[in-house]
């Protein structure tokens, strides 16, 4: 974009107001319907809280959301006829499993089909009709349908295939969307202050120290990302992570078995985190060490990004990467408390045999 666009309340002050300022430029999505509209949308507005923004078609479809019928946002004046066409098809067959051996009894040239979709919406027509399949398998879901059901709706014949697809769209995996309306909150008291946990029934989905800086846009963002709202609440989830921190600040214990959903992170993401959990507690690697062990010496910087987007604290354990030199470098949390955290699993490392032999 040649712009930054404005804030998402700036972007719904245009919404209620039909605003033109930013066609073409940033969609709303409408959680409670699983729509996304232009901004100059003629329809009911939906309430603030129920609104989130997008700059592209491709972000609304792969986040699950479908185009509305009243202001069609996939529709552009001036637009190639084949992917109008095409749109027209998908609209009538929407749960098709389409392939481009369907596109050549068409008539169709799949290769240009597809440069014609990405010059137009910036994804291919194959794309948006899977992800429309898939959009609609989730929605099933988290009304309670079985994922076998969810699966053979959407058109796929096997469960690997499905579940791999619906995990590279949605972030989780099928079973993981079942009944998934809302995420709880709650907060508790540790030796740093205060932390607040978020989490479903049975896995936890955020935790962090509540004077975070990053927390507001973390939780607007797993609101968005999950397509929940998170409200104020106990589950099992967070009273399990609530123990096992509380014998872990009292040093009885360095292991964490409370399940995590990491959906919220790319593949990359996911991976650098599953790295930090292996540094053993009482020691610290330098970014360096990550990138050369994944033989890669050049992702540095990526490694950082990738440690900065984490958004468990202490169980995905981001405090124990430090800078080549040994300084102890950002820390979301505050670096006192990075400090504290690393003296605190040094002691433990040397206390922790002698524990468990008296034990």
């Amino acid at each position: 974009m040649l712009f930054d666009l404005p804030d998402d309340d700036a972007l719904y002050g245009a919404l209620i107001a039909r605003s033109s300022d930013y066609e073409g430029l940033a969609y709303a999505c409408v959680k409670t319907t699983g729509v996304f509209c232009r901004l100059t949308c003629p329809a009911r507005k939906p309430k603030r809280e129920n609104t989130i923004f997008y700059d592209s078609i491709a972000t609304c479809m792969q986040s699950g959301f479908r185009p509305c019928q009243r202001c069609r946002p996939l529709e552009q004046a001036g637009r190639e006829p084949i992917v109008d066409e095409l749109l027209k098809s998908l609209d009538r067959e929407p749960m098709a499993r389409w392939t481009e051996e369907d596109l050549v009894r068409l008539g169709y040239d799949p290769s240009t089909v597809r440069r014609a979709f990405k010059r137009s919406l910036g994804m291919t027509f194959l794309d948006i009709a899977r992800y429309r399949r898939l959009g609609q398998a989730a929605k099933q879901l988290a009304e309670g349908a079985r994922v076998i059901d969810a699966q053979l709706e959407a058109g796929y014949e096997s469960a690997s295939s499905f579940r791999a697809a619906f995990q590279r769209m949605i972030g989780t995996a099928p079973v993981m969307a079942q009944h998934r309306e809302l995420l709880f909150a709650d907060w508790f008291d540790t030796p740093l202050g205060q932390m607040v946990a978020v989490a479903d029934r049975t896995h936890l989905h955020l935790l962090e120290f509540h004077d975070r800086k990053a927390l507001p846009k973390e939780l607007e963002a797993l609101q968005r990302k999950t397509r929940s709202t998170v409200a104020a609440g106990r589950t099992p989830a967070i009273d399990r992570i609530e123990a096992e921190l509380k014998a872990y600040f009292e040093g009885r214990s360095t292991e964490f078995e409370t399940p995590l959903a990491l959906g919220f992170g790319t593949a990359f993401e996911r991976e650098i985190w599953s790295r930090l959990m292996r540094i053993p507690p009482g020691e610290t690697r330098a970014y360096g060490d990550i990138a050369r062990d994944m033989e890669n010496p050049q992702i540095v910087r990526a490694v950082g990004r990738a440690n900065g987007a984490n958004q468990i604290a202490i169980v995905i354990p981001c405090h124990r990467l430090i800078g080549a030199d040994g300084s102890l470098t950002g820390y979301g949390g505050g670096l006192w408390r990075k400090q504290w955290l690393l003296k605190h699993e040094a002691k433990m490392r040397a206390q922790l045999p002698a524990m468990e032999e008296a034990s």
